[in-house]
C-alpha cells in the first residue's frame, strides 16, 4: 500500500472496509498500481451502439472473452460492461483483474432528447461476479434525471453496504441543451459535481471543450477569470469541481481517433490532474498488439503526470 493509495482512501472516510478494499484493489492493480492513477478498459458499446458498430472494424473483439485477455494484458486496472459480457468470462478470468458491472444500460434502436438508461442488473449479480465496483450512468440535464438520481441513490446504499465501490457516469444531455453543451466546460464540471454529492467514488465525464453554455455561470467565469483556454485548465477545473480533487474523476476516451490525437487528449489530461482514463473504442477497436502499445503508452503517461 503506497503511501498516494493511503491519501486517496483517507477521503472516504465514511466508508466500510470493503469498499476501501475494494478501492485499493482498483488502485493496486495492473501496470499504474500503487499511483493513485487509474486506465479502465470499458466495454458497453455493444448495448449502447450496437454489436456490428462497435466491434466489426475488430472482428476478434465479437468475443466477450476477448476484452478480458485486453485488459489483463494491457495492465489495465480494471474492466468494466454489462452483465452478459461480464457472465461470459468472470468464471475463466477470475481473480485476474478487477471488475465493474455496469448496472444500466441504453440502446439506439429508440432516439429521445430526454434520455433515461433502464437498470439491467443488479449488485447481487456484482457479488456473484466478484466485481469490485458497480458503474451507473446519469444524465444531469434530462427531464428524466430525478429519476436516475433517485435509483442510483438507492443503488449506492446497496453496493457501499455491500462493500462495493461506485463508479458513476456522468453525462449531461437533455432537450433544454445544445450538442456544444454536452461537453461546455461548465456543465461537465456541474456534471462532474452532481455525481460527486450523489455518493460516487470514482467519477466519469468527458474531456470538456471550452465552450460555456449556462449564461449565469459563463457571467462567474469571466468575472473571476478561470482559464479554460486549454485542456490542461479544464481539467483541472473539473477536478476541483470534484471536491476540491478528494473525488477519484477519470476521463471517457470517447469516439475513435488515431493514436496521436488519443496521445496528445492523454496529455491534456495528465498535465491537468486527471485520475486517468476509462478507454473503449480507441483500445478494443485496434488490432491487440496496437491497442496494447497504445494502452501501454497511455499509462506511462499517467504515471509521468505529463
Amino acid at each position: 500500500m503506497t503511501p498516494r493509495v493511503k491519501e486517496i482512501l483517507s477521503w472516504y472516510g465514511s466508508d466500510n472496509p470493503g469498499v476501501l478494499a475494494n478501492l485499493a484493489r482498483l488502485m493496486n492493480s495492473g501496470r499504474l498500481a500503487g499511483t493513485g492513477k487509474l486506465v479502465i478498459l470499458p466495454v458497453d458499446q455493444g448495448f449502447e451502439h450496437g454489436p456490428h458498430r462497435s466491434f466489426a472494424v475488430n472482428p476478434p473483439s465479437m468475443d466477450p472473452r476477448y476484452h478480458f485477455e485486453l485488459a489483463i494484458e494491457s495492465g489495465c486496472n480494471a474492466y468494466a460492461a454489462p452483465l452478459g459480457f461480464l457472465e461470459a468470462g468472470a468464471r475463466e478470468f477470475a481473480g485476474e483483474i478487477p471488475l465493474i458491472l455496469k448496472l444500466n444500460n441504453s440502446d439506439v434502436l429508440f432516439s429521445n432528447k430526454d434520455p433515461k438508461s433502464a437498470v439491467t442488473a443488479t449488485v447481487r449479480d456484482a457479488l456473484r461476479l466478484g466485481c469490485a465496483g458497480i458503474g451507473f450512468t446519469i444524465y444531469p440535464g434530462s427531464a428524466q434525471r430525478n429519476d436516475m438520481y433517485e435509483e442510483i441513490r438507492a443503488i449506492a446504499e446497496e453496493a457501499k453496504a455491500n462493500g462495493l465501490a461506485v463508479v458513476v457516469w456522468s453525462y449531461p444531455r437533455g432537450g433544454g441543451m445544445s450538442k456544444d453543451g454536452e461537453t461546455a466546460v461548465d456543465v461537465v464540471a456541474y456534471g462532474a459535481h452532481i455525481a460527486a454529492q450523489l455518493g460516487a467514488h470514482i467519477v466519469k465525464v468527458k474531456p470538456p471543450t471550452a465552450h460555456l453554455e449556462q449564461s449565469e455561470a459563463a457571467k462567474v467565469y469571466e468575472k473571476m477569470k478561470i482559464p479554460v483556454s486549454t485542456l490542461s485548465e479544464r481539467i483541472q477545473h473539473v477536478v476541483q469541481s470534484c471536491f476540491a480533487g478528494r473525488r477519484i474523476i477519470i476521463f471517457s476516451g470517447g469516439a475513435a481517433k488515431s493514436d496521436q490525437e488519443v496521445l496528445d487528449e492523454v496529455k491534456g489530461l495528465a498535465q491537468g490532474g486527471a485520475f486517468g482514463s476509462i478507454m473503449g473504442r480507441n483500445a478494443f477497436q485496434r488490432p491487440k498488439k496496437d491497442a496494447i502499445k497504445l494502452l501501454h503508452t497511455v499509462q506511462d503517461i499517467f504515471r509521468e503526470g505529463r
